[in-house]
C-alpha cells in the first residue's frame, strides 16, 4: 500500500517506528480463519491457559466447531445475533469463535448487567440464542421472561466456569475467595418458552451437518454496545474487516512473535479485551493466560509463572499490582547504572510490552515502571466505534499522560466542533478519526449514525465527542469531553442510561447523574434526585442506592445520592446538568 507523505495532519510520522509501515492491507478473510490458521500451524501449542488447565489450538478449534454445529442445530443462521454473557474464561473464546464459525454475529454483554439492562440486549439485536455463565444465566432468563413471548430467547447454553478447569487441582493459583464462585455447580436454569442446554452437551454435537463458512470481510462480525448521551446503549456494527485490521495492527505495533504469552484480564466483552488482547493473540498464534477478573496477587503469580510478554490493562491494575507487598518500594539499578529488574517474589522481567488506556497513567507510577523494570507504559486511546485503538504511543517513544499518535492506517484530525473546520496545531477541538478500523454505524439507528459522521477532504470521519489537541510532534492529548461521560476506573458510565433506569423506580420523580471525585476510581457516579411527593420522608438515600445496585451493573450504580426539591432547568425545560456538575466540581 502506498505510504502517505508527512503533512500538517500527520506530524507523528517524525516519531513513527521505522520498523512499521504507516498503513497496512490486512488479510481479506473472516476472523474465523485466524483461529483455523493458527490451529493448522500450531496444533499442539498452548492457546488458552486457565489456572491448571491448558487448551491447545487444535482443541480450541475442535470445540468451537462443535459448538457452531450446536448453534446451527438450534436455528442460528447467517447474520443472526448471538449473545455472549460471561466473565473471561476459555468458554468465552470458544463461544466467540463458534458464533463466527456459524456465520453469525457476536453480541458481547457486560457480565455486570442486571435483568432490567439485559432486556435491551435481547430485544434490540433480536437475539434468540444466548451463551451464558451458570452464575449469570438466571439474570438473563429473568430478563427474557419479562418480555413479550415473541421477543424472548429460544435457546440458552449454560457453562460453569469449572467446565474449563479442575477446581481441586488449581492449588494456590486460585485466590481463596474465588473458590466458591468458580467452583459452584448450579441447577440448569429454566427458560420460559425456550430450551436450556449444558455446555458439555453443546460440545457433543458432531460437525457433519455444519454448513460451510461463508462470511467474508464485509459481513457483520460483532455488535458490541456502547452507551451515549441519550437513552439506551447502541450497537456498533463491526465487520470482520474492521476487527481484522486492528488485530493485525495490534500484533505489529506490539512487536509480536509466535512466542508471545499474553495476560488476558481486561474484560473480553469490552472492545479492548476482545480485539487488542484476544483477537490479536489468536491471529498471532500466541498463548492467552486468562484471568476471570482482577486480582493483583494472582496477576503477579501468572506473569511470573508463565513468563508473560505482553499485558494490556487499565492503569488502576498497574497501580494496584505495584502496591503489592511482593514488590520493593524503591528502584534497583544495575551495576552500569541502567534500570534493572527489582528483586521480589514476583518477576516482571519477561514483559516486553505493557500499555493500555481508559484512564491516564499517573506519572509517578509510569516513572517507577521505567526505573525499576525498564518498561515504558504505552498509553492508548480508542472507542467501541474504533475497534479499540485509534491512537497509541509508539512503544519506544512514549509520552506520559498522552493518547499517543494515530494508529496504523488511521487519519485523525482536530476540528472546531461548531464550524467542523480543522484547527491549527496546538489548539483545542474535537478529535475525529477515519480509517478501516472505524465501525459501519449504529444498529437500527440511522439518525445516530448520521450525527456521528462527517465528511472532510473527501473522507468519512467519525466524531469522537472528545476534545483534545495535537503537539508539535503529532501526539494527541485529551483535554475535555463534549459528551456527558463518567470514567470510573476505565469503565465508561453514560448518565443518560443510568437516568433512564432510575426513572423506573416508583419513588423517583426526576434524576440527574453527574460525576463526583473518587480517590481510587478517579470518578464515581452521583445521583441528584427529586422524590415523588408520596415518597418524601419515607425513602432514604440508601434505599435509592440499594435499588440501583439491584437493577444495574456494579460500576454504574450511584455511590452518592443527593435529594433536592427541584433540578435546575433551562428556559426550554431541559435539565441543566452542567450547573450541577460545576457545583460538584467546586466542592473538590
Amino acid at each position: 500500500m502506498p505510504q502517505p507523505t508527512t503533512t500538517r495532519q500527520n506530524l507523528h510520522y517524525k516519531v513513527w517506528p521505522k520498523r512499521l509501515p504507516r498503513s497496512i492491507s490486512p488479510p481479506a478473510t473472516s476472523l474465523w480463519h485466524n483461529l483455523a490458521v493458527s490451529a493448522l500451524r500450531f496444533p499442539d501449542k498452548p492457546a488458552l491457559v486457565f489456572f491448571d488447565k491448558v487448551l491447545s489450538y487444535a482443541q480450541v478449534m475442535q470445540q468451537a466447531e462443535r459448538l457452531a454445529a450446536t448453534l446451527h442445530a438450534q436455528g442460528v443462521k447467517k447474520g443472526d445475533r448471538v449473545a455472549l454473557y460471561m466473565q473471561n474464561c476459555p468458554q468465552w473464546v470458544i463461544a466467540h469463535f463458534a458464533i463466527l464459525r456459524a456465520n453469525a454475529v457476536v453480541v458481547p454483554v457486560n457480565p455486570m448487567n442486571r435483568a432490567e439492562e439485559l432486556k435491551h440486549y435481547i430485544t434490540d439485536p433480536d437475539t434468540k440464542v444466548a451463551i451464558a455463565a451458570a452464575d449469570l444465566a438466571p439474570e438473563l432468563a429473568r430478563a427474557s421472561s419479562q418480555l413479550e413471548p415473541a421477543q424472548r430467547l429460544t435457546t440458552l447454553i449454560v457453562s460453569h466456569y469449572s467446565d474449563a478447569f479442575d477446581i481441586a487441582a488449581a492449588g494456590d493459583a486460585m485466590p481463596e475467595a474465588w473458590r466458591d464462585w468458580l467452583g459452584a455447580r448450579h441447577d440448569l436454569q429454566v427458560l420460559d418458552g425456550g430450551r436450556v442446554m449444558a455446555w458439555q452437551d453443546a460440545l457433543s454435537f458432531t460437525t457433519d451437518s455444519l454448513p460451510a463458512h461463508s462470511v467474508g470481510p464485509q459481513d457483520l462480525a460483532v455488535l458490541p454496545y456502547t452507551s451515549g448521551t441519550t437513552g439506551f446503549p447502541k450497537g456498533c456494527m463491526h465487520t470482520h474487516a474492521s476487527i481484522m485490521h486492528n488485530a493485525v495492527a495490534g500484533s505489529l505495533w506490539g512487536n509480536s512473535t509466535f512466542e508471545n504469552v499474553v495476560l488476558s484480564v481486561v474484560p473480553m466483552f469490552h472492545i479492548t479485551g476482545m480485539v487488542s488482547v484476544m483477537h490479536t493473540a489468536i491471529y498471532g498464534g500466541a498463548t492467552l493466560v486468562i484471568m476471570p477478573r482482577w486480582d493483583r496477587e494472582l496477576a503477579g503469580r501468572l506473569i511470573s509463572r508463565w513468563r508473560v510478554t505482553h499485558w494490556a490493562n487499565i492503569p488502576t491494575m498497574v497501580i494496584d499490582l505495584m502496591a503489592s507487598p511482593n514488590f520493593p518500594a524503591g528502584p534497583v539499578q544495575a551495576k552500569d547504572g541502567t534500570p534493572a529488574a527489582a528483586t521480589s517474589s514476583f518477576d516482571l522481567s519477561s514483559l516486553v510490552y505493557i500499555g493500555g488506556g481508559g484512564a491516564a497513567m499517573p506519572q509517578a507510577v509510569a516513572q517507577r515502571l521505567w526505573e525499576q523494570y525498564g518498561l515504558r507504559y504505552a498509553e492508548g486511546y480508542g472507542l467501541t466505534e474504533t475497534a479499540a485503538p485509534s491512537h497509541s504511543n509508539p512503544p519506544d517513544a512514549t509520552k506520559q499522560q498522552c493518547l499517543g499518535v494515530p494508529f496504523l492506517s488511521c487519519d485523525s484530525r482536530v476540528i472546531d466542533p461548531l464550524t467542523l473546520e480543522e484547527v491549527p496545531q496546538g489548539e483545542q477541538g474535537e478529535i475525529i478519526m477515519s480509517g478501516p478500523q472505524i465501525f459501519q454505524g449504529y444498529w437500527k439507528r440511522p439518525d445516530a449514525t448520521a450525527e456521528a459522521f462527517m465528511e472532510l477532504d473527501g473522507k468519512r470521519f467519525f466524531r469522537s465527542g472528545d476534545l483534545g489537541h495535537v503537539d508539535e510532534e503529532g501526539y494527541f492529548f485529551l483535554t475535555d469531553r463534549l459528551k456527558r461521560m463518567i470514567n470510573a476506573s476505565g469503565f465508561k458510565v453514560w448518565p443518560a442510561e443510568v437516568e433512564a433506569l432510575m426513572f423506573k423506580n416508583p419513588a423517583i420523580q426526576e434524576a440527574c447523574i453527574i460525576a463526583t471525585h473518587d480517590a481510587y476510581r478517579g470518578e464515581s457516579v452521583k445521583a441528584v434526585v427529586v422524590l415523588r411527593a408520596a415518597a418524601k420522608g419515607k425513602t432514604t438515600e440508601e434505599d435509592i442506592i440499594n435499588w440501583c445496585k439491584d437493577n444495574m451493573a456494579a460500576y454504574k450504580y450511584p455511590r452518592v445520592v443527593q435529594f433536592v426539591d427541584a433540578l435546575p432547568k433551562s428556559g426550554s425545560g431541559k435539565v441543566m446538568w452542567r450547573t450541577l456538575q460545576e457545583a460538584e466540581a467546586a466542592k473538590t
